[in-house]
């Protein structure tokens, strides 16, 4: 078992002693194991075989309807089942749609900063990204509007709620310019909302969900990596029949089937039962309080740090004027603290005075303990 235990399992690769703030995976305490455990044993005993079997091309039948139902209450309209699509996570759900919707050479608009892993899965695909600024109310419309005039995007990629990294959500009268360019000038806007069910103050962000009845081009992106577990790899798209049905046909689906027909049928049973429901209260309870400590030894360590405190998500975006953020994070490490750089988030590797905290992967001991030491770097 020891030499088992040596074996790679998980993407976390932290040295032993160092505390990581620029994670972005939840903490191994706060993984549903019990629940988890508790659903795959009622799963096993009804005895249906058919989630064993290559599923159907949208997703599971019974799990898609459970997932509407679920969306429909925390969104407050009714959510038609067939209007989802079932995803092996968000990564898989961008990729896929770059896939079906883009050739290698053709441009896309992200926000700037935005989150550094989509880069990479744009890269893959040969997209050439162009950035829109961003300000305290998300995208700015402006800057778009005078991008559209010199490109024709095949999307925009935006984080519309407690954006990853800077924390912003977009405001109300923005979503509805942007649903109207995105009609008139017939780009898609893929809307990754992985933290729209993690606000830690009693206003609630509406979704792009709501407007992919009736427009074609709003894609909503969504995952269960933040509200149960990564390693289910499963989440969905919400979106209009139109590209539903273009996801459904696709050959990556008629060879292999629809995506994670297990996974989903364990799930299912979760989201019946209010297991989903109950998680999401126990997380924004804790994530509340990790997002007080660090905001709370912020204030008291490094005075100088300029940050909107986040109202959910898992990330602040601190700036600190005239530090070069790549150079600190190579002096941090002899300080045992580690973050992740603004550079990283930017398509044009701007963002040079930014870094990323995240305060999902520490309890709050730990995430003290780690701005201190990011603090006796900066002094030292």
């Amino acid at each position: 078992t020891s030499r088992m235990s040596e074996l790679p399992i998980t993407q976390i690769n932290s040295r032993p002693g160092v505390i990581d703030l620029g994670m972005g995976n939840p903490d191994f305490d706060l993984l549903p194991l019990e629940l988890l455990h508790q659903s795959a044993e009622k799963c096993f005993a009804v005895g249906d075989r058919r989630p064993l079997q290559y599923g159907t091309e949208a997703g599971d039948g019974y799990f898609r309807h459970s997932l509407a139902a679920f969306l429909g209450s925390r969104y407050g309209n009714q959510v038609d089942p067939d209007r989802l699509f079932v995803t092996a996570g968000a990564s898989s759900a961008l990729d896929l749609l770059c896939t079906l919707y883009t050739r290698p050479g053709d441009t896309i608009f992200v926000e700037e900063p935005t989150y550094f892993l989509a880069l990479r899965i744009f890269e893959d695909h040969g997209l050439d990204a162009i950035p829109i600024l961003m300000d305290g109310e998300g995208l700015c419309i402006d800057d778009l509007e005078g991008k559209l005039a010199a490109y024709k995007p095949k999307f925009i990629y935006t984080i519309p709620v407690f954006q990853n990294p800077s924390g912003i959500t977009l405001s109300a009268s923005r979503r509805q310019q942007l649903v109207q360019l995105a009609q008139l000038e017939n780009f898609l806007v893929i809307a990754d909302e992985a933290y729209q069910f993690l606000p830690y103050s009693r206003h609630k962000p509406p979704s792009f969900a709501e407007f992919t009845g009736q427009v074609e081009q709003i894609i909503s992106v969504n995952s269960f990596s933040k509200i149960l577990a990564p390693g289910l790899r499963l989440g969905w798209i919400q979106a209009h029949a139109s590209v539903i049905a273009r996801l459904a046909s696709c050959g990556l689906l008629e060879s292999g089937g629809g995506m994670n027909p297990y996974t989903s049928a364990l799930v299912r049973g979760l989201i019946e039962d209010g297991g989903l429901d109950e998680n999401i209260t126990k997380l924004r309870g804790e994530y509340s309080r990790r997002l007080e400590t660090l905001d709370k030894a912020l204030r008291m360590h490094l005075p100088h740090a300029e940050y909107v405190k986040p109202e959910g998500g898992f990330f602040f975006w601190v700036r600190f004027p005239g530090v070069d953020a790549m150079e600190l994070r190579g002096r941090a490490a002899g300080f045992k603290v580690d973050f992740r750089q603004g550079a990283l988030f930017s398509s044009q590797k701007g963002m040079g005075e930014f870094l990323r905290l995240g305060f999902c992967f520490y309890d709050p001991p730990a995430i003290e303990e780690g701005i201190q030491r990011l603090a006796d770097c900066l002094k030292g």
